[in-house]
């Protein structure tokens, strides 16, 4: 099957150059999804989720901030409210009108931010956010995990060094990551590590009026029952599907499953 892949570009937007990769490209009656990924996902790891989305959608995957090639240094701002005027600051210069948003781990985080706090934003996809925050339990993953990974990274890291952090990836996955994951600000990664126990995204949920889909991992130990039945009471609009086999990173154990539960939310079929 042919690439939906088109380019990479870089735009300034909120007083900072965002980079992104754009999957499918316009067409009748395509919409757009913007993609946020994780504390530590460059765009171009999620470029085989991109190459799925584009069949149907005009699709954006940003570099966060401090992540891949967009813009990072020892001063720039790596909060939450940061990450999200970003969000919409994107959208806004791209002159995409609406778009749908898809965040993953803390780019769900990011994207229910910044859905509370514009209108450009039309449906809004948060797969398996961590719930952590002020007085909450903290979130499973261990900051060392993180940096360290980083760390061996910056030196130069091989597929079987990253196997050790990642044991269930394939060796593509895993290649990637390690050609990659040396982009990732160290502190941009505490800053956001540091909000998930600090941000609390609970406050944002009752401002969310957007068609909301929350995707939760089975294996996951990020969203529990109790989880979903609070942020139903938060978003009642709130759909919810689980993927019982898929640890935290979705798409890399289950993709199938991700991408048809996806499907049926964009009103697309994508498999």
């Amino acid at each position: 099957m042919n690439s939906t892949y088109l380019y990479g570009a870089n735009v300034a937007a909120n007083g900072i150059r965002q980079h992104y990769l754009r999957y499918g490209g316009p067409r009748e009656r395509r919409d757009a999804i913007v993609l946020v990924p994780g504390i530590t996902s460059p765009a171009i790891t999620w470029g085989f989720v991109a190459e799925t989305l584009g069949r149907q959608f005009d699709t954006y995957v940003l570099d966060v901030r401090g992540r891949g090639l967009s813009e990072a240094s020892s001063t720039l701002d790596y909060s939450l409210d940061a990450q999200a005027a970003d969000v919409i600051a994107f959208i806004d210069a791209l002159g995409l009108g609406q778009a749908s948003v898809l965040g993953h781990s803390m780019g769900a985080r990011i994207a229910l931010r910044a859905a509370g706090q514009t209108k450009s934003i039309a449906r809004l996809a948060l797969i398996d956010p961590p719930v952590s925050g002020p007085g909450r339990r903290a979130y499973p993953a261990q900051l060392a995990w993180y940096v360290d990974s980083i760390a061996l990274a910056r030196k130069g890291i091989d597929v079987e060094g990253m196997r050790a952090f990642c044991p269930t990836w394939t060796d593509e996955q895993l290649r990637l990551r390690a050609q990659w994951l040396h982009t990732c600000d160290e502190r941009a990664v505490r800053a956001s590590f540091e909000g998930f126990h600090t941000d609390d995204v609970h406050a944002d949920m009752p401002h969310v009026r957007q068609p909301a889909l929350l995707m939760s991992a089975g294996r996951g130990d990020v969203i529990r029952d109790e989880d979903i039945a609070e942020m139903r009471d938060l978003m009642p609009q709130l759909e919810v599907v689980n993927v019982p086999n898929a640890g935290h990173m979705i798409p890399w154990d289950d993709e199938p499953a991700f991408h048809r539960a996806l499907g049926s939310f964009f009103g697309a079929p994508l498999i």
